[in-house]
């Protein structure tokens, strides 16, 4: 069939750029993202996005596709959206720079493993200067469906507050 069996080559560079695109996607997940949301249906979700999409432009990369092709599937990727909940920005974001990351991977092909390592290591740094505490303070914010309408009014806006702590448990600093 003009296929051959096993390329040892093409196989390690496989394994080992994938081993690689993992660690990364790992490491932001894990430590940026996860540390301050603790939804382990994002890290599924995120997780596996990086192993498809790294496996699917590595395999694909010796298919001889258009630039365009190329950026709408790219694209495709990027603005998916759940129809069962709404997906929040921070999601949306770390879901774009993870199929970014590996699509980064998987087409350099011929970069070196220094520039890939830069390449990431920049990403990782930017990721940890901007999820730093000390750089950009952090307020939660939560979307709350109030019913005790005598409240919502800014003269009793202390007891709303106060109302708002004991339900939800949460120190409450701003209503909006």
């Amino acid at each position: 069939m003009g296929i051959p069996l096993i390329e040892t080559d093409n196989l390690i560079m496989l394994l080992f750029r994938f081993g690689f695109n993992l660690l990364i996607s790992w490491i932001i997940i894990q430590f940026f993202y996860y540390k301050k949301s603790c939804r382990r249906d994002y890290y599924f979700t995120f997780m596996l996005f990086s192993v498809t999409i790294f496996l699917l432009i590595f395999l694909l990369n010796n298919v001889n596709m258009e630039m365009g092709f190329a950026l709408g599937l790219f694209a495709i990727f990027g603005m998916i959206k759940y129809r069962t909940e709404a997906v929040s920005i921070r999601e949306m974001t770390y879901l774009f720079v993870i199929i970014g990351i590996s699509v980064i991977n998987g087409l350099a092909m011929s970069a070196s493993f220094a520039e890939l390592l830069v390449t990431n290591a920049i990403f990782i740094g930017a990721i940890w200067v901007l999820e730093s505490v000390k750089i950009l303070k952090h307020t939660a914010t939560k979307l709350i469906l109030y019913e005790k309408i005598q409240l919502i009014v800014p003269e009793k806006e202390p007891e709303l507050i106060e109302d708002l702590k004991k339900r939800t448990g949460l120190n409450i600093t701003k209503v909006q």
